[in-house]
């Protein structure tokens, strides 16, 4: 089966950029500055991603709410029209079938964004129509994000934290939304496919440099944040991958509800921990996590931080390992000592 493309596609090679296969998709790992360079770029100044190959499944009507407040964990009445909402689909067994960022774009349209290879998975949960053939989406990140945007769209770049509202661009409606997956400041913009080259040469020509997803991915392991298929998937539930923040426990009716009750009541088996090790080796998803020489979890996710200059690492480890315990990770033959840190890893004193 051929990949999917970005409707930006054409602007990365151009750039020179790295093209590979990712959930389906052909996407950018990284431009010639390579991925260290994007990475630090992101944390000091402000870059933007194509994240096209995330899924936008629309569920408009007067059932709109309702059908998303039955079947997803968050409480939509947390917020209102014109806000945004990270929440998660559930099994019945209280496993993550997906985690989501839900866009409420007007009074009874949601635009809901779920991962790249899990969109039929969602859509068929909560119905609505696959609208992501007919947009791109671009993440602009960084402390500099919304002082150079505002040179594209003064509208965009105004859009608060968790946030979506309308703007437009060459004339054509888009939406932006105060979210991103890097721990920095910034917005994402959806654009029509057919001025979206010209939206994102217009990004890049404002001095906001592109990045891929080999950044992307070292960006939101530095901030702690969890990725489907790694920290979130079958046999994880909210609680232990830490997020019971997502959870609207006073809601009557959500996927996954009783399961995820029971396992409030008993405690979660395992918890996900932060690493932190002590050299520059990287930590590697799979590494066995020990305890007094004894394998207690494994890595999920693991790189080298280029903030900390250290190996770090998301992994499940029991419950009783509590921050500041000592954890070797098992790499190549080697037992690297680790600590329990809590993340965001690029805030944390560097040594």
């Amino acid at each position: 089966m051929s990949l999917r493309q970005s409707p930006l596609r054409a602007a990365h090679e151009k750039l020179g950029a790295r093209l590979v296969e990712f959930g389906g998709w052909e996407m950018p790992l990284s431009y010639p500055s390579g991925t260290l360079a994007e990475h630090l770029a992101c944390r000091a100044d402000a870059v933007v991603f194509d994240v096209s190959h995330l899924g936008t499944v629309r569920v408009e009507g007067q059932h709109a709410f309702a059908a998303l407040q039955s079947t997803l964990t968050n409480d939509l009445t947390r917020i209102a029209p014109g806000g945004a909402q990270y929440t998660h689909l559930l099994a019945d067994d209280a496993s993550v079938m997906d985690d989501i960022i839900v866009w409420w774009v007007g009074p009874e349209r949601f635009d809901v964004m779920p991962n790249a290879s899990n969109t039929a998975r969602v859509r068929a949960a909560i119905g609505g129509l696959d609208v992501t053939a007919e947009r791109a989406v671009m993440a602009v990140q960084g402390p500099r994000a919304r002082a150079l945007l505002a040179a594209v769209s003064p509208e965009a770049a105004e859009v608060s934290h968790f946030r979506a509202v309308p703007f437009t661009f060459d004339g054509a409606p888009c939406v932006a939304a105060g979210t991103g997956y890097t721990g920095e400041d910034g917005v994402e913009c959806a654009v029509p496919s057919e001025v979206a080259e010209r939206f994102w040469d217009a990004l890049v020509a404002a001095g906001i440099a592109p990045a891929g997803l080999g950044a992307r991915d070292t960006l939101r392991l530095e901030a702690g944040f969890p990725l489907h298929g790694h920290e979130l998937g079958p046999g994880i539930t909210p609680l232990q991958a830490g997020l019971s923040w997502v959870v609207g426990w006073d809601k009557p009716e959500f996927l996954g509800r009783e399961a995820l009750l029971a396992e409030r009541a008993s405690g979660p088996r395992r918890r996900l921990r932060g690493l932190v090790g002590e050299s520059r080796r990287p930590l590697h998803a799979g590494d066995s996590c020990l305890v007094e020489g004894t394998a207690v979890g494994e890595v999920t996710s693991g790189n080298f931080s280029p903030v900390l200059e250290r190996g770090i690492a998301l992994a499940f480890l029991p419950p009783d390992v509590a921050e500041g315990g000592a954890v070797g990770v098992q790499v190549r033959g080697s037992v690297l000592p680790t600590t329990v840190r809590r993340p965001p890893f690029h805030k944390l004193e560097k040594r």
